[in-house]
């Protein structure tokens, strides 16, 4: 049975305190918690595949990628599959590209996770951003599942505007003044603000 990270429970306490709002959300959902992945590649790999669609057309694509590589997302196996296999599941030319040059980096260890744990969130995502294919949302999913990063505010995940929005009555996309004013009040623990906004309009729980 998976747990949750180590500041999980002492953050919800915090945030409710802090926000009234998130208060009301974090008492909702409760239980939930946000997991952990102990595979850099297969949540790079699933990251790479929620790029720039929705989460339903991803689970979807995803089911068909595992189901191509019997369920071993590993680099050798994926630099094995061929294009035009790995295009009929629904990946893009791009995304095929950007999984194999990921596949690459692994196997050849041109990419080391181990630095990651040295750095800061900041250096972590230039690092991660010189792997062709991952932006800087894509090294923020990394931090936040795999590497379980506290603070994290992604603000250009269209779902977490969407919940900002509509829980705060604010326009959408919210406006910069009111990101940041969000930002400082949940400072050191946007990870978890983050997370609870996701669950606040979509049941079941965001993973890559």
């Amino acid at each position: 049975m998976s747990k949750p990270p180590v500041y999980w429970y002492k953050a919800k306490k915090i945030l409710s305190r802090r926000d009234p709002v998130l208060k009301k959300i974090i008492k909702k959902f409760n239980k939930g918690f946000l997991t952990t992945r102990d595979d850099p590649f297969f949540s790079l790999c699933r990251t790479i595949v929620g790029q720039q669609i929705s989460t339903k057309a991803a689970d979807s694509i995803w089911l068909k990628f595992e189901k191509k590589s019997k369920k071993r997302i590993r680099p050798h196996i994926i630099l094995k599959l061929p294009s035009r296999s790995l295009k009929k599941v629904g990946l893009s030319r791009q995304k095929i590209s950007y999984l194999k040059n990921i596949a690459k980096s692994f196997k050849n260890k041109s990419f080391e996770i181990e630095k990651l744990k040295k750095m800061s969130d900041e250096e972590s995502i230039n690092y991660i951003t010189k792997l062709r294919g991952l932006g800087v949302w894509s090294a923020q999913m990394f931090l936040m599942f795999n590497l379980n990063r506290p603070d994290i505010f992604p603000t250009t995940d269209i779902g977490l505007l969407k919940s900002i929005s509509k829980n705060y009555k604010v326009s959408y996309p919210p406006s910069k003044r009111f990101l940041n004013k969000i930002s400082k009040l949940h400072f050191g623990h946007r990870t978890i603000f983050t997370w609870y906004m996701w669950r606040s309009i979509d049941s079941s729980e965001v993973e890559y």
